[in-house]
């Protein structure tokens, strides 16, 4: 569905749109034409985009870098559920202004991308749902207070890097922010306790890892019976593609084997927080792995995809139990390249989570420079990050 020949003249990145709720309410995709002298053709990546993000799931938000292949791609006619960024000082043209008015008259969404210069005339400023404003271009006191984003429309705050920029973005009256602070060091002493659930998937982790008998597996989730629901509902998923339905925990044993039981029990981990400000988190983690996965298909190495799934979807478990890699390996068996990654920022996979990161960011430079030490075109690194995301809609 994704191999359509514009990936391999475009540069993605993508971040999610999480609102007050911390669910994710929206996924950004950033597009850069790979080579600034040429535009690629709109029609064709609308087309391309639109095959593999089907309606159904968080819409999509394109943010497409270069004034000509945004113009063009205005000219068309983007699947409903694919809305566009468009620049202020485009929106303040008056040669946009009817392609703006079609797009908004046929039920296309449209973000205003940064403060307008002068005020928008009424009739432009209708056109647009929300406005994308930089938090350190947001000089607003309060939600109500004078010099607004954009009079009349709610907005999204873009730039937030600490969790102290997403409480005051939304204490300003944000409806959204773009991005989450994923990233943010360890600083929390020891740790949070870890909850019960949580302790129930590391201890099997660690069973698994031993091989021991399903007997024995079984019996660590009679205390947790909801555990087990949960991890064959997410067997059962469309993303993980069985043919035959597994009834029980047993049943996913027989089926999958310890090998791959152990990168389903590595998601679940990930994805097992109940605190509201770490569902970003979980999903970033989920869509790392993945993403890392898809990165090494090509391969054909069965055991490098499941370690290299597994360092993605453990990259923030630091962030998420608030313990530095160091202490938390301790507890939780990893294969040596992971730990390398992640405890200490060397080894083979290293350059597969400098992409990743880079790929989060929406940084150029970075993507290029990580694809470069990764000897991976964009064509394969844009198909793998589609997949990965196509993956992870079927798994929320």
């Amino acid at each position: 569905m994704n191999e359509h020949p514009i990936l391999g003249q475009v540069v993605l990145g993508y971040c999610p749109m999480i609102g007050r709720q911390r669910t994710i309410t929206a996924t950004r995709l950033t597009v850069f034409p790979q080579r600034p002298e040429a535009t690629p053709d709109a029609r064709d990546l609308l087309q391309a985009l639109g095959g593999c993000w089907p309606e159904g799931g968080e819409p999509l938000v394109l943010n497409l870098a270069g004034e000509s292949l945004l113009r063009d791609a205005l000219a068309c006619e983007p699947p409903l559920h694919m809305s566009l960024e468009v620049p202020a000082f485009m929106a303040a043209d008056a040669q946009h202004e009817a392609a703006l008015a079609a797009l908004h008259a046929r039920g296309n969404t449209l973000y205003l991308k940064g403060r307008p210069a002068t005020e928008l005339p009424r009739a432009a400023l209708a056109c647009f749902r929300q406005s994308i404003i930089e938090f350190a271009d947001d000089r607003r006191s309060g939600p109500e207070a004078a010099g607004g984003a954009v009079r009349g429309v709610a907005f999204v705050q873009s730039g937030v890097t600490r969790a102290s920029d997403v409480e005051e973005s939304f204490r300003r009256g944000a409806v959204a922010v773009l991005g989450w602070p994923i990233d943010e060091p360890v600083t929390r002493g020891h740790g949070k306790a870890v909850a019960p659930d949580l302790s129930v998937i590391v201890e099997l982790i660690n069973r698994v890892d031993r091989q021991e008998s399903i007997d024995r597996l079984e019996a660590v989730l009679t205390n947790d019976p909801t555990l087990a629901f949960r991890l064959v509902r997410y067997i059962n998923s469309a993303a993980f593609g069985l043919r035959v339905e597994i009834g029980s925990f047993r049943h996913a044993i027989m089926m999958l084997g310890y090998q791959k039981l152990k990168r389903w029990l590595a998601l679940l981990l990930a994805s097992a927080s109940t605190d509201p400000s770490m569902k970003p988190v979980m999903f970033s983690a989920v869509r790392r792995g993945l993403f890392m996965e898809e990165l090494v298909r090509s391969a054909g190495d069965e055991q490098m995809s499941s370690e290299v799934f597994i360092c993605g979807v453990f990259s923030l478990l630091d962030c998420m139990m608030a313990q530095p890699f160091e202490q938390l390996l301790r507890s939780i068996p990893v294969p040596q390249d992971v730990h390398d990654a992640l405890v200490h920022g060397s080894g083979r996979f290293r350059p597969y989570l400098d992409l990743v990161r880079a790929v989060e960011q929406e940084s150029l430079f970075d993507i290029r420079s990580a694809a470069e030490s990764l000897m991976l075109s964009h064509a394969e690194i844009n198909r793998a990050l589609l997949r990965a995301l196509a993956t992870a809609r079927q798994l929320d």
